[in-house]
């Protein structure tokens, strides 16, 4: 007879940790150029061999929040990285996060309550050092 594990972990906590594991994973591999398109959640739900909506309710049940929203945090600490860079354009980075312009200005807007641009003076003070970099206001 199997000897049943000592920790026992539920089927959704299980689908949120491989849920997690593919999103970080994946975005890391994005970042890095190895790949150059970001998965939907379709796709990441495909790949879990579970349908989108079940994937996306076994998420929000397990942590209070929808899969997207767990992506969009990520995409979000990504872009707080890259806008750290003076040298970079706001164009650019938002180019890296498979975003056109507006698009990025508008999600880093819903999310930050300021602009990329804004953000970026926000965190580099006049003599060129980055400060603190703020918190969003969701946390």
């Amino acid at each position: 007879m199997a000897e049943i594990p000592n920790v026992y972990i539920s089927r959704k906590a299980e689908i949120l940790a491989q849920f997690k594991d593919i999103l970080q994973s994946h975005l890391d591999d994005f970042m890095a150029g190895r790949i150059d398109k970001m998965y939907e959640i379709k796709e990441i739900a495909e790949m879990m061999s579970l349908h989108p909506v079940h994937l996306s309710k076994v998420i929000k049940l397990e942590t209070g929040y929808h899969a997207c929203y767990h992506y969009e945090q990520r995409i979000l600490l990504e872009a707080k990285k890259l806008l750290a860079d003076p040298t970079l354009p706001i164009g650019m980075v938002a180019y890296r996060l498979d975003y056109d312009v507006s698009n990025f200005s508008k999600f880093f807007k819903r999310f930050m309550g300021i602009t990329p641009s804004l953000y970026r003076k926000s965190i580099i003070n006049h003599s060129g050092k980055i400060d603190a970099i703020p918190s969003d206001k969701t946390i």
